[in-house]
């Protein structure tokens, strides 16, 4: 089971839009990198779900109740179904990860602006200590 990070606007659809909508279809990746990565999602994999804007912190999780397939056949369509799991209680800030060197070299902090990215074990260590809604 792998762990990804999904970012969201949440003028957009925020944390409790998925809660409310209980699951939801994750598309409107465009990036070639982000959408490499969104291929890579499986049923069962658990997703990290990250404000940008003005919070700008991991505020909860979600998991992939679908593959990552192409919509209508088209290859650079991808989308994933997720499910709501929970809204984390303690956030993890960037501000606060930037100033953790266990965060140094993810791609949260390398590529601001990629919206879909693997979480890797030493970072879902560094959550954890930072969070404790955080369950592998």
């Amino acid at each position: 089971m792998a762990v990804w990070l999904l970012k969201t606007e949440p003028s957009d659809y925020s944390i409790d839009d998925l809660q409310a909508d209980g699951k939801t279809i994750w598309d409107g990746v465009a990036n070639a990198l982000a959408l490499k990565h969104l291929r890579q999602i499986h049923t069962g994999d658990r997703l990290l779900i990250y404000h940008t804007g003005n919070v700008k912190a991991i505020v909860g999780s979600a998991v992939a109740v679908s593959d990552a397939v192409p919509r209508k056949g088209d290859p650079k369509d991808i989308v994933v179904e997720i499910q709501y799991d929970r809204t984390w209680s303690k956030i993890v800030p960037l501000a606060d990860m930037k100033g953790d060197k266990s965060f140094e070299g993810w791609d949260l902090l390398r590529l601001p602006r990629l919206s879909v990215m693997p979480v890797p074990a030493a970072i879902l260590k560094a959550l954890e200590k930072r969070s404790k809604d955080f369950e592998p």
